[in-house]
């Protein structure tokens, strides 16, 4: 599964091969949380800290997580988004 983000101990993954909705994989330590793009409903759980940042971080990238999105159904190469910072 690509990796496209890693930031404070988080790393952020999406599946060439997933299921829709559309959503990302954001894991932190032992816990995995998915994360709707459209409605941002999680699955999983997450500490608060890390799920505050793995929300900021989505309302920063919702246009460039979309594009990965639609760049993985299309088996393309996705791309890199920034860390928060």
């Amino acid at each position: 599964m690509p990796e496209i983000s890693r930031f404070l101990g988080i790393v952020i993954r999406m599946y060439y091969r997933d299921h829709a909705p559309p959503h990302f994989h954001a894991e932190y330590g032992d816990n995995e949380i998915t994360v709707e793009l459209e409605s941002g409903i999680v699955e999983g759980r997450f500490p608060r800290r890390a799920l505050s940042a793995v929300f900021d971080w989505y309302e920063l990238h919702r246009e460039a997580l979309q594009e990965n999105w639609n760049l993985a159904r299309a088996e393309q190469p996705l791309n890199p988004i920034e860390p928060l910072e």
